[in-house]
């Protein structure tokens, strides 16, 4: 048997693949990986053997260096038997690898217990800290998101505590003369690997658990929402400056939290990094004096065209006095708020007033703004940011939203608009206004009127063509509903641009052409079909006759004037029409994750546009569809002999977590259809699996590469079957085409190119 050489940082194995091998190494060493850590194994070690009871890796093998080894074929437990029946040495071989892993996991495993149960401890002591520092310097402290219900680390389910004594025993034991005698036992070698391999994924499993609730840990200290503590301590840090008596120890606990969690790799590193260089170049900034932005005289230009700001929005409004009065009061006692998030009576009362008036002075802006070429920058940061006032804002907060405003196209020929774009659109008759609450569109509501008896014939007339009209519809319905939710808090939504919002840098969390591209690539590089219609051609219809074709129509994105924390998907399609763009919206400062976010409304799109297209049977199984198999299989897992018992409890736990919701558990496993699945990374179950890849392909090149993988063999088949005939039809009509000397329709070759699932 000869020796298979193979380079530095090559991937043997990643989890996930099949087992069909073991490996003994003749020279080099591997890096064994799994979820929160690694170790090292060398020459006379075994990969895989600590995975012999499992018919896939969960662990990844990586060469740490040039690397020899011996393969020896495991087709089953029967052939190891043999194998451990003829090959004696090469038992004792196996058996002290497997030993000295398994010892190896439960050292790790020990550490890692301990390092659980400290870091909770710690992270308490961090927020209380912070909690009395701000107290003494009268600072309003800031809740921390999920810590109430956070628990000390328990796991009930552990290895038994005499293992490690057990496994060295055993070390010793195969490691001196003693072995012989045992050696000759095959079947005692064959149960000794067995157990130790049960013993290893038992810890496995106890790593992963901890690996997850250290992820979840770090995510207090390190939150890509930014409202974390170490954000927490870093805004403390620079309200309390250099001069203050605690400065020292804020400085130190900050710099505890970053070599702490720097190496982490639960941890998202990119992440940790833009905000430790973040808070590192601020403290650069402090020590050598300088304002936070690179030209002070520049932003104090700004500053001063922006002092005044609530006058000057007012000013140009030109509201009826009592509304000017009102909210110019109502601003200014929402600013003396010492937490304006309060739920108290007082504060609800002023952010509904707020709230109310900030709506009415909205819509005579932008009528104002129609008229006036040149509008004064505080009414352009009012219409793109619902911003009011420079205090309100924070001076640093006012001159970033400065330059972005002063910078900020219209890019609705990329399909991104902002929400006075999108009114501007709307009343230049671009697009029409959205659906409201109860799905009635612009001409649906204003008929509905008439048969009402609200409005006359002539007045109907006048309705369908007044712009200003549906702008007002707009505005009324949308906007306000919309607005609330992309902001995210719910119970203390106010609509004013607010410093206190803010969790992370404006320019940082701005919603980009750029950006929304990169989310919108990465869906159609893996779910190219996402945004297609299937539709006749009728502009060849002549020629095509019924032969069904599919267009894109890629959604048009709004952005709202708020500083929020989720998207919405407000409706699948324009109006009535089947082949149009479907409506996203956004805030402007989208705090979260933009991509993670764009998928998930993509996958609530695929729901309801299938529901659109399905009509009343949307759920009927007799009529196949992505709605109605998914909603049989969530109604009827229980009895789903497809699955394991393992598999029903996972769903039945995703139930309980999509609040028994349908369409939510569909876009759950949406998500991870696109992140994980589309990489490799198998995350579902075969019967979602199944349904995902039939309604929402990969493209050929994704397919390509999963035909390794074996829990991709039957359905890949399959579709490659259903991709055969299809093109084979559209060949046949092209060459039919051809022989009558017709000339193929590009609509036609574009159809032949998104059936063999090419991303065009």
């Amino acid at each position: 048997m000869a020796d298979i050489t193979l380079e530095k940082s090559k991937y043997i194995y990643k989890s996930g693949q099949p087992m069909t091998a073991l490996h003994l190494i003749t020279k080099g060493q591997v890096r064994v990986t799994y979820p929160g850590g690694e170790y090292r194994i060398g020459k006379g070690d075994v990969i895989g053997i600590c995975e012999v009871c499992s018919e896939i890796h969960f662990l990844n093998y990586i060469t740490a260096e040039n690397t020899s080894i011996l393969t020896y074929p495991l087709a089953s437990m029967e052939s190891l038997d043999d194998l451990l029946q003829k090959h004696p040495d090469v038992a004792r071989l196996f058996l002290l690898s497997a030993f000295r892993q398994t010892n190896t996991l439960l050292e790790n495993w020990s550490l890692s217990e301990i390092n659980c149960s400290s870091s909770y401890y710690t992270l308490a002591e961090d927020y209380e800290k912070y909690k009395t520092l701000c107290n003494r310097y009268h600072v309003s402290f800031r809740d921390l998101p999920g810590f109430d219900t956070l628990t000390a680390y328990l796991n009930e389910d552990l290895p038994d505590i005499w293992l490690n004594n057990y496994y060295l025993g055993l070390l010793h034991i195969y490691g001196t003369e003693s072995y012989k005698a045992v050696i000759q036992e095959p079947a005692v070698s064959l149960g000794l690997l067995r157990k130790c391999s049960l013993d290893y994924r038992k810890t496995f499993m106890c790593m992963e658990e901890q690996h997850n609730y250290m992820q979840k840990l770090a995510g207090f200290y390190f939150h890509e929402s930014g409202n974390d503590l170490f954000d927490f301590y870093t805004t403390l840090f620079y309200k309390l400056g250099k001069d203050s008596a605690d400065i020292e120890e804020l400085s130190e606990s900050i710099n505890r939290m970053i070599s702490q969690f720097k190496d982490l790799t639960s941890c998202n590193a990119e992440l940790l990094n833009s905000r430790i260089a973040g808070y590192q170049n601020h403290v650069v900034h402090l020590d050598n004096h300088k304002a936070v932005m690179d030209d002070p005289s520049t932003e104090s230009d700004i500053v001063s065209q922006l002092a005044g700001s609530l006058n000057t929005i007012l000013e140009f409004a030109a509201v009826d006095a009592d509304l000017s009065t009102a909210f110019r009061q109502h601003v200014h006692s929402y600013k003396a708020l010492p937490d304006k998030s309060s739920m108290d009576d007082l504060s609800c009362t002023l952010r509904r007033a707020l709230t109310e008036e900030f709506y009415v002075l909205y819509s005579a802006l932008f009528e104002k703004a129609l008229d006036s070429p040149l509008l004064p920058m505080p009414v352009r940061m009012f219409l793109y940011f619902g911003y009011v006032d420079e205090e309100l804002a924070g001076r640093e907060n006012a001159v970033a939203l400065f330059k972005i405003a002063s910078n900020l196209g219209n890019y609705s020929d990329f399909g991104l608009y902002t929400f006075f774009d999108w009114l501007l659109a709307i009343y230049n008759g671009k697009k029409t206004p959205s659906r409201n609450e109860f799905d009635l569109d612009y001409s649906d509501y204003i008929h509905k009127q008439k048969l009402s008896g609200y409005i006359s014939d002539a007045e109907l007339r006048n309705l369908e063509q007044n712009a200003m009209s549906k702008v007002s519809y707009e505005l009324r319905n949308m906007f306000p509903v919309v607005n609330k939710i992309t902001f995210g808090r719910l119970t203390t939504f106010c609509p004013l641009f607010c410093a206190d919002n803010v969790l992370k840098k404006l320019e940082d969390c701005l919603v980009t052409v750029t950006n929304l591209g990169k989310a919108m690539e990465l869906v159609r590089k893996t779910d190219y079909s996402a945004f297609y219609r299937e539709s006749l051609d009728t502009k060849n219809y002549e020629v095509l006759g019924k032969e069904m074709i599919h267009t894109e129509y890629l959604p048009d994105v709004i952005l709202m004037p708020n500083v929020g924390i989720r998207g919405v998907m407000w409706q699948e399609i324009e109006g009535k029409h089947r082949n149009s763009p479907g409506r996203m919206v956004f805030s402007i400062f989208h705090m979260e994750d933009l991509t993670t976010t764009f998928i998930r409304l993509t996958g609530e799109f695929r729901w309801e546009m299938c529901k659109r297209i399905q009509g009343t049977r949307w759920n009927d199984i007799s009529d196949r569809s992505l709605t109605s198999e998914y909603f049989d299989y969530i109604q009827f897992y229980r009895k789903n002999h497809e699955l394991s018992n393992d598999a029903k409890d996972r769903v039945r736990v995703g139930m309980q977590r999509a609040k028994n919701s349908f369409k939510e558990m569909f876009v759950r496993d949406y998500i991870v259809w696109v992140l994980f699945e589309g990489n490799g990374s198998p995350r579902l179950n075969k019967v979602a699996r199944r349904i995902l890849f039939t309604y929402c392909p990969f493209p050929k090149s994704i397919c390509r590469t999963l035909e390794q993988n074996p829990l991709y063999t039957e359905i890949l088949e399959k579709h490659r079957i259903y991709t055969a005939r299809r093109i084979h039809h559209l060949d046949m009509v092209i060459q039919k085409l051809r022989n009558n000397g017709t000339t193929v329709p590009d609509t036609l070759e574009r159809e032949r190119i998104f059936a063999e699932g090419n991303v065009q």
